[in-house]
């Protein structure tokens, strides 16, 4: 991916700007890990259960009438699990310790989130071929091919009904 690099300087930034985030991931909706800077944690793993979580997530929110999934945090006695929706394509983790402050958490993984989203489709759409309307080639007849026979056209006699001429009056 050619944003590869600018992901992970994302993920890197908003670990520098909250210190007690100990790993950020960055994975696709079906659980492939894209970017990842954490320390101590099974990326694939956590991939898969990312995206376990975003589609419960996602269910609950359009059982309960919310709207599309945006956000999920899970708290255990160590810290937090937080997962963003990074885009139509993507989803960050953020593994945090429990002396993070929460609101500023959320502020900096939704402001990350968007900033991801959008690097991951902007990605996607260079990655996909573009369809270039091709016009063919205008078609010269060749000189040397033979014509086809002209098509037999019927006679038509002056006089005669419904036929070229001067209109017969019959008596």
């Amino acid at each position: 991916m050619a944003a590869e690099a600018d992901i992970l300087g994302e993920l890197r930034e908003l670990r520098a700007r909250v210190p007690q985030i100990t790993g950020a991931l960055l994975a696709s909706a079906d659980g492939f890990v894209l970017a990842q800077d954490a320390d101590g944690i099974e990326t694939e793993a956590v991939a898969a259960l990312t995206a376990a979580a975003l589609g419960v997530g996602s269910r609950l929110t359009e059982a309960t009438g919310r709207g599309p999934f945006l956000e999920l945090l899970v708290r255990g006695t160590h810290g937090y699990a937080a997962t963003y929706a990074a885009g139509r394509a993507g989803v960050l983790t953020l593994v945090a310790d429990a002396r993070v402050n929460v609101g500023r958490l959320h502020l900096e993984g939704r402001r990350c989130g968007a900033r991801l989203g959008a690097l991951v489709e902007a990605a996607a759409r260079a990655a996909a071929p573009t369809a270039v309307p091709t016009v063919p080639p205008a078609r010269r007849p060749d000189p040397e091919a033979p014509r086809p026979p002209l098509s037999p056209r019927p006679v038509r006699h002056p006089g005669s009904p419904g036929q070229w001429g001067p209109p017969v009056h019959r008596a």
